[in-house]
């Protein structure tokens, strides 16, 4: 060792290397997690080196993210305005007498004039509540149940214990990612409406210097104090209570920024007590709302006098929570007490024997692990029930259980939502939950993906049972019935088991057998996926069309058996960081290429109108061609590129003998259903509309017949049936595989035509399952949708 290296280190590069190597550790993992295809591995014979585009997902997840929490302070900081002040000339009443709130005339007063007292009051109370955020957010994490506590090997550097103490804070205040972003967003448009300008940014991000190592002194001495004076299974159950008080908290800002809002959000704002304003958060506005430069100075001045004596005193106080070392002298966990033989343990020892024995070890495993651990089984079953209760009663949506009984769309909203977070916080984390023992899972003597299936089956079963509890009190209530009551129950139920299998396919992607630090298993970029895919279901609940609802229903559950296929491929490669699947088709390309191929026919049919109001038939068919070979080309060229095997042939390897005597079977049987359908139409209501638009194309029946005899089949068998049809093929047998790309074919379709269209995508899959080449079911649906036509002109 060097006398330079031996030298012990200075107070102040001692904390900046405590900060630095947090830092260091956030930018390693979010670097490994994200840009993991930018660094060179070596893969190995046979096997394709791993790349990773979470990146990009990542990257529009935070737009996504950054976007709504900066709209949502906006409108949580005008809506407070034309609530709070009186005299606000945000209230309208139209002509029919009915009161609307325009924000935007709010807005111009904020620009014109300081805020009033009772608006200052209220966003006062809003940055003290998100300031308490930031403060249990951290607190809340898994770090302050483990065992191993890091101070307990900071303390052997050679440097003094308060120097160290500071540099805990300093830490984690830079790295307080939780509090940054509910505290920058609110700031600056705080600032932004103060008059600030293009300063509020600057003033947001000098105030986060000052609150957040208030946050950080908050969070180390309740973590010092808490892990000296109790056992570790205390701390489980104050973790679990701190998780759960702080998302009423989110949740009631959040309201603030609802129009339909309970009055009681605002009351409790317009209540906020005056004192407030000379607390930390309440002097930073009063420095954004300074009349004057020396005004400014003066609450600067005495924030920042408030801050040093704080955190003095913290610091202090925690040097005498160490004043007898870091390591408690009782012991750390306590002992579990053998329980009294009590009457009836018998019964229930038989009872509990037979529901054992009805269950496979899988799921016993798993439901142990769930009863041992008090936190997980705090966040897993209690929860998701205080998130929606929260964001029911502080949005004014519910305010007593007898409206279950009146508002049906809602009630099935609260049930299908109490169930995604369940399974957000239960089946998504099931490979994380294994921890650092995840490679026992691979030497059982079955596949790992039988197991997901298992823990996938005992997930949506439980959670099953939250909507079921919701529903009944909703029936409990409810007056009379309606049919659309039933389409939300069934729409309810039949979401719960797709959206478990989404949450174990996204766990497989989202977990990290890598990382050192347990918090950095999961990556947060999925589970923001997770969340928009549940709000698209949601929007199904709320849409009053069966057509919509079948729709999302269809492409969800399509894509559930995307990702479920997805995950599986990657299962065997997920403790090797440097290994991946080899490139197959899959059904996600077929998804994909469906995506694109209708976008790009709906750009290319507005390039090809030009200045015409309505698409012509010309117009659609040129783009339905055009979009079509594009998305073929490319999609042969990324499968070129990538060596990717199981691409569809049109007639390669092939028996032309039996692709045509296949081909004719299917269209017979296809054309007979579509002929019978439209006989039936004819006696139906819709037939008029439908003759008046055939008697319309009489002109256009040349482009009608080539777009619908030559570029549908051509285009639209290479998505449906080889993307589609050929990856579920890999993951299911025919018939299930068949059913579910017929499905996904006919709900594309216009809905007057499904019934028929979905015989046709069951006939042409039939098809290509016999011929194994893509000629055989492109004769079909050429076949198909010429007889129609022709029968249609004929009528």
């Amino acid at each position: 060792m060097t006398q330079q290296a031996a030298q012990p280190l200075s107070p102040a590069r001692a904390i900046w290397l405590m900060t630095k190597m947090r830092l260091t550790r956030q930018r390693n993992m979010l670097a490994n997690n994200l840009f993991r295809k930018f660094r060179k591995k070596k893969a190995r014979d046979g096997i394709a080196g791993k790349k990773s585009s979470l990146w990009v997902l990542t990257l529009v997840m935070v737009l996504f993210m950054a976007f709504s929490f900066v709209s949502l302070s906006r409108n949580v900081v005008l809506n407070m305005g034309c609530h709070l002040v009186a005299d606000s000339a945000c209230h309208l009443v139209d002509k029919d007498g009915d009161r609307h709130d325009n924000l935007e005339l709010t807005a111009d007063e904020l620009h014109q004039a300081p805020f009033q007292p009772e608006l200052t009051h209220g966003l006062t109370m809003v940055v003290t509540l998100l300031f308490g955020i930031a403060v249990l957010l951290p607190l809340g994490s898994k770090e302050l149940a483990q065992p191993d506590w890091d101070m307990e090997w900071l303390v052997t550097m050679p440097v003094e214990r308060s120097t160290l103490l500071w540099g805990r804070l300093l830490e984690r205040s830079a790295a307080n990612f939780s509090g940054m972003f509910a505290l920058l967003p609110p700031l600056g448009i705080i600032g932004w409406y103060s008059g600030l300008g293009w300063f509020a940014p600057l003033a947001a991000l000098a105030a986060l210097f000052v609150l957040l190592p208030l946050a950080a002194l908050l969070h180390t001495l309740a973590d010092t104090g808490l892990r000296m004076w109790l056992p570790a299974s205390q701390l489980r159950n104050l973790q679990a209570v701190t998780g759960l008080f702080s998302m009423p908290l989110m949740y009631f800002v959040m309201a603030l920024g609802m129009p339909g809002a309970s009055g009681f959000v605002m009351d409790w704002a317009r209540a906020f007590p005056a004192w407030g304003g000379w607390t930390p958060p309440g002097l930073v506005l009063q420095a954004m709302q300074a009349s004057s430069l020396a005004h400014a100075a003066q609450a600067i001045a005495l924030l920042l006098v408030q801050t040093a004596v704080l955190i003095w005193a913290g610091v202090a106080l925690m040097r005498y929570q160490l004043r007898n070392g870091v390591v408690n002298a009782g012991a750390r966990e306590s002992v579990r007490r053998k329980q009294p033989a009590v009457a009836g343990a018998a019964a229930r020892g038989g009872l509990r024997a037979r529901l054992s024995a009805s269950m496979s070890p899988i799921k016993r495993r798993e439901l142990r692990l769930l009863s041992r651990d008090r936190n997980f089984l705090v966040q897993t079953l209690v929860l998701p029930v205080v998130i929606v209760a929260s964001q029911m009663i502080f949005n004014g949506k519910l305010s007593s259980f007898e409206e279950l009984g009146q508002h049906h769309t809602t009630t099935a909203a609260i049930a299908f939502g109490i169930g995604v977070y369940v399974l957000m916080l239960s089946a998504f984390q099931t490979l994380n939950n294994e921890g650092q023992v995840l490679w026992l899972l691979y030497t059982a003597p079955r596949s790992i993906e039988s197991v997901l299936k298992e823990k996938a089956q005992l997930w949506g079963a439980l959670t099953m049972v939250y909507p079921l509890v919701v529903i009944g009190i909703g029936a409990w209530y409810t007056t009379h019935f309606e049919w659309s009551m039933l389409v939300l129950l069934l729409t309810v139920f039949a979401g719960i088991p797709i959206y478990s299998l989404i949450a174990v396919s996204l766990g497989v992607f989202a977990c990290d057998p890598q990382a050192v630090d347990a918090r950095a298993r999961v990556r947060p970029t999925y589970i923001y996926l997770y969340m928009l895919l549940a709000s698209f279901y949601t929007w199904s609940i709320y849409s009053s069309v069966w057509s919509q609802k079948l729709v999302v229903m269809v492409l969800i559950a399509s894509m559930a058996l995307a990702l479920w296929q997805k995950a599986r491929d990657a299962l065997p490669f997920l403790l090797d960081p440097a290994a991946a699947p080899p490139p197959r088709v899959s059904t996600s390309d077929g998804l994909i290429a469906a995506t694109a191929f209708f976008i790009m026919q709906g750009l290319a049919t507005l390039m090809i109108m030009q200045d015409a109001t309505t698409p012509t038939l010309k117009a659609v068919t040129m783009a339905f061609a055009a979009s079509g070979l594009l998305v073929y080309v490319l999609m042969r060229f990324v499968y070129w590129r990538s060596k990717t095997t199981g691409v569809p042939a049109i007639l390669r390897g092939g028996d032309m003998v039996l692709t045509l005597g296949y081909g004719a079977m299917a269209a017979v049987v296809a054309c007979a259903v579509g002929l019978a359908y439209m006989a039936g139409l004819q006696h139906s209501s819709l037939w008029p509309e439908i003759a008046r638009q055939m008697s319309a194309s009489t002109g256009t029946r040349g482009w009608l017949l080539l777009l619908a005899v030559l570029a549908a089949p051509l285009f639209e068998e290479f998505i449906f049936r080889g993307l589609i049809f050929g990856g579920l093929r890999r993951s299911m047998p025919a018939v299930p595989a068949m059913i579910m790309s017929a499905a996904v074919f006919a709900v594309v379709h216009p809905p007057v035509s499904t019934l028929p269209v979905f015989v046709l995508g069951l006939c042409t899959a039939w098809t290509y399952e016999r011929s194994k080449t893509l000629l055989g079911p492109m004769l079909v649906h050429a076949v198909y949708n010429g007889v129609i036509l022709s029968w249609q002109f004929w009528m």
